[in-house]
């Protein structure tokens, strides 16, 4: 092989070629003929995610990745996020254009400043003008400038929340996208041009905009537009907190942290938990003539458990006697348990829990009858006796913890009247900047990363292989029913990931190069970056954290 030349492997392919120094990945596409079912977006190289434009000058395998792809995905989702910025600013240039959080199979938006009412002619203008920039095949630049300078551009363009969060990191140089005139910064790549974005829509949603997004499998479909009105409100409620405490973004909570007020933050913080906790007690205290059964139920790491006893506590306080039970210690044994499309065995799915044994001992308890429940063990796969009976008497109420809580299969035996339905999930307050929200998986991601590894003996490597199993079962099994809930607790706390960061980075520095999921320890390694750190010895050891931090006063 020449001096000026180098070998590239690339895996889509399976071919082996070499080629002149300083060739970029799109002229290595175009030679190999890639044809995925997208058009490709980027590459994995060396499995760390580049940009089409990128010169390789070192050998190295590679992948190409289209917007099927989760990486692709994310760079589509990012650069349609753009688009309709510049198509904000091009309509209504002192306006601001904030993309809260995500909500029935889209992003909620909301226009500020802009000087209007918006009505439904609004929302089709900037539609309409959204497809124009999308026709005009504009190219999506990247550039690294000098923080300061960074700082700066934002500054003159009233960018505020991005000079906040660039003025509170250390690094030299800052990565800025420019989309014909507009400028703006993105966390993480973007797509080559406009034209790769094809399939998108906007409709009017609780007094702001749903940038609609396509399905991943399925990208020139949009789905349904599923109900998710207690989503929604509790989302706006905790976005609103923030607002009181003014951490709206990341750079606001940086700022506070650089101040030494994270004491107050913190203290605030598990106050609003605990009185969310409380009024919820007080709900089901109202409805104490019926009440038998709590059921609790959300994604994985939404802190289910700690809400659990928290709750129970609460309820101690207005004069009521709770009992716990998992729905986890009633899986079937191992050989019943059923396998997914790969063979594996799905423990996601309704069908891997004993539900003709947890009904009966559901309708005994509320009988008064004494119940011995039963202990999973998990190491072989048994349901094995535990000698722990419990019975409800009087005003006793039973706590039943697990991802199925709120599927109507799992308990058909039991009277409506008597279910108190809870949905906690761990729903992101703070953002990082106006156009950049923090997808709430990936909250849930860095926690159960900290507590696998504590808890569990599990890598970082581990948890990621897993976690799109994880959440096939989520999408499954617990998201349906969501909106069931009697109400939703939001068990996400504003500076949490200042406090997760410390743990977090090691563990996932762990993961090497030389597989598929160094590609998304990366990412949240650069997640990770925007927030300074916050010491956990404040914390108290009832709060949720306390679940995967350790130092928990309550025994799991």
């Amino acid at each position: 092989m020449a001096a000026d030349t180098i070998e590239i492997i690339c895996e889509n392919t399976g071919q082996t070629k070499s080629y002149p120094k300083g060739i970029t990945l799109d002229q290595i596409a175009a030679d190999q003929n890639i044809q995925l079912k997208e058009p490709v977006v980027g590459a994995l190289v060396n499995n760390k995610l580049r940009e089409l434009c990128y010169d390789v000058y070192k050998p190295k395998t590679i992948q190409f990745v289209d917007m099927t792809h989760p990486i692709g995905y994310r760079m589509y989702a990012r650069s349609l996020a753009f688009i309709m910025y510049k198509a904000v600013k091009e309509i209504w240039p002192q306006a601001t254009l904030r993309i809260d959080h995500s909500v029935s199979k889209g992003w909620y938006c909301e226009i500020d400043d802009a000087g209007i009412i918006f009505k439904p002619e609004h929302v089709e203008e900037l539609e309409n003008k959204m497809k124009e920039i999308v026709a005009a095949n504009i190219p999506f630049n990247r550039k690294e400038v000098r923080t300061e300078k960074a700082i700066e551009l934002f500054r003159e363009r009233q960018m505020y929340d991005k000079a906040n969060l660039f003025g509170t990191r250390t690094d030299m140089y800052t990565s800025i996208y420019s989309l014909g005139d507009q400028i703006n910064y993105f966390y993480g790549y973007l797509v080559p041009s406009t034209r790769y974005i094809h399939t998108f829509d906007l409709i009017p949603f609780n007094g702001g905009l749903l940038l609609r997004l396509p399905e991943r499998q399925n990208p020139h479909r949009l789905p349904p537009v599923p109900r998710q009105e207690k989503l929604f409100k509790i989302f706006r409620e905790h976005k609103k907190w923030g607002l009181i405490m003014k951490v709206p973004y990341v750079g606001n909570l940086n700022e506070a942290i650089a101040e030494h007020r994270e004491s107050e933050l913190i203290q605030v913080a598990e106050a609003l938990h605990e009185k969310k906790v409380a009024r919820i007690a007080d709900k089901i205290s109202k409805r104490s003539q019926d009440v038998r059964i709590i059921l609790i139920a959300g994604p994985s790491s939404s802190g289910k458990t700690t809400f659990s006893k928290r709750l129970g506590v609460q309820l101690s306080v207005l004069g009521f006697r709770t009992r716990q039970i998992s729905i986890d210690d009633y899986f079937v044994n191992r050989e019943l348990t059923p396998r997914d499309e790969n063979g594996d065995y799905d423990f996601e799915t309704l069908k891997a829990i004993n539900i003709e044994k947890f009904n009966q001992d559901l309708k005994d308890l509320i009988d008064g009858k004494p119940v011995e429940i039963p202990r999973f063990d998990f190491t072989k796969g048994k349901s094995l006796p535990s000698g722990r009976v419990i019975q409800l008497e009087g005003k006793d109420m039973l706590i039943v913890e697990g991802i199925h809580g709120l599927n109507p299969e799992l308990t058909p035996g039991i009277k409506p009247s008597h279910k108190f339905k809870i949905f906690v999930s761990a729903l992101t307050q703070i953002s990082i900047d106006t156009q950049n929200p923090i997808p709430s998986t990936d909250n849930r991601l860095i926690r159960r990363i900290v507590r696998d590894y504590q808890y569990r003996g599990y890598s970082a490597l581990s948890t990621l292989r897993r976690w799109d199993s994880v959440r096939s079962g989520e999408e499954a099994n617990i998201f349906p029913f969501q909106e069931q809930a009697d109400i939703m607790f939001n068990s996400a706390l504003f500076y949490e990931l200042a406090v997760l960061k410390t743990l977090a980075e090691p563990i996932l520095k762990e993961v090497q190069q030389n597989v598929p999921e160094y590609a998304e320890a990366i990412r949240l390694l650069k997640f990770l970056s925007f927030f300074k750190t916050i010491g956990s010895n404040e914390i108290p050891p009832t709060s949720i954290l306390r679940e995967f931090l350790g130092g928990s006063s309550f025994r799991y």
